[in-house]
């Protein structure tokens, strides 16, 4: 199961492996760490990997220092040819890098980050970020409970809309992939929220307000299903929704998790499966069923907050035709990264 594991610089709240072809075997790490005092600051940093679970390498090939991060997102396969990797971070800024490659020699070899553009979008924290499928425009929620949708075109970065969404701190803020003038907004005052961007301002399509019973942690749709949302909640539900009526989800199923569900995650090829980061319960893989869910494996070794998780695209080599999956996980406080293989049968 485990594969190799490593410790960061800082409290360490988000990974996520590049999705773009060439560049699979390329993690990204971001921390957050606040430096508490009479002028508390808040610091962070991202840090890339070169993963081969083949040989359980996890090669650390840059870093760089940054403000706090809450968020960070590899650009969308299917846009821009280069992938770009966006930071929302405690300054309110969003910052966007261009993943570079650099050979220094036959036996030296290594990718880096490049600054490509930037944005200040406003003076709250930027909690969190998701790019619309083309890779041209990216959704940021913030601190103040406001959400602004922010347009990348020729290198530059500036702000198309932004309007009140919440009453307090939005933590997920997600573009429908199937339909992109849709956002998805969550927040710690328990409401979950679509709106459609081709308003302006963005007209509130739907808000449920008395199904989460805590804040809205995730908002995630199903890349293999259109009528499939899911959300998680402080309140350690994992909820499917069935979206079929835009007006309103017209059906909810969900299951506990036994941790506030912090990051979901679906398997990038296999529909029924989903990964969580449930906070103080370590992290899952769920099975997905229709409208019924079903948690197959949990992984605790971790010791402190389980907040990012990601699954590695591509398949590692197995025998019996058995699919495996390399999963990267991180948690809080003791700045943990791990790389690990679920063992669920479930991959046939």
């Amino acid at each position: 199961m485990d594969v190799n594991h490593c410790y960061l610089d800082g409290n360490a709240d988000a990974v996520e492996f590049c999705p773009h072809d060439s560049f699979q075997h390329v993690l990204a790490a971001s921390t957050y760490t606040l430096e508490e005092g009479d002028q508390p600051k808040r610091s962070g940093s991202i840090s890339l990997f070169d993963v081969d679970a083949e040989v359980g390498r996890l090669q650390l090939t840059y870093r760089v220092e940054t403000a706090g991060i809450f968020d960070i997102k590899w650009s969308p396969v299917g846009g821009d040819v280069v992938p770009f990797l966006a930071q929302a971070d405690a300054d309110g800024y969003l910052r966007i890098h261009r993943l570079e490659c650099c050979v220094e020699s036959s036996e030296t070899s290594g990718n880096f980050l490049k600054e490509y553009c930037y944005e200040h979008v406003s003076s709250s924290m930027c909690l969190c970020l998701d790019w619309n499928p083309s890779a041209t425009s990216i959704t940021v929620g913030l601190s103040d409970g406001s959400v602004s949708i922010i347009s990348l075109t020729e290198s530059q970065l500036s702000t198309v809309q932004e309007w009140k969404a919440h009453d307090f701190e939005l933590w997920t803020a997600s573009f429908d992939i199937h339909q992109p003038h849709l956002v998805y907004t969550g927040s710690d005052d328990c409401k979950f929220s679509c709106w459609d961007l081709r308003d302006s301002p963005s007209k509130l399509v739907f808000q449920n307000t008395k199904v989460h019973k805590m804040g809205v942690c995730c908002i995630t749709k199903s890349p293999h299903d259109a009528n499939i949302l899911l959300t998680g909640s402080y309140d350690e539900n994992l909820r499917i929704w069935d979206i079929r009526s835009i007006s309103r989800p017209i059906n909810e199923s969900s299951i506990c998790l036994g941790g506030g569900v912090w990051r979901i995650k679906h398997h990038p090829s296999t529909p029924v499966l989903i990964l969580t980061a449930c906070m103080h319960n370590g992290f899952g893989v769920v099975k997905i069923d229709g409208d019924k869910a079903e948690l197959i494996e949990t992984y605790q070794k971790h010791g402190s907050l389980a907040y990012g998780a990601d699954w590695q695209r591509g398949e590692l080599h197995a025998e019996a035709k058995r699919k495996k999956s390399l999963v990267a996980t991180c948690s809080f406080y003791d700045k943990l990264l791990r790389l690990w293989i679920p063992q669920a049968d479930v991959y046939q």
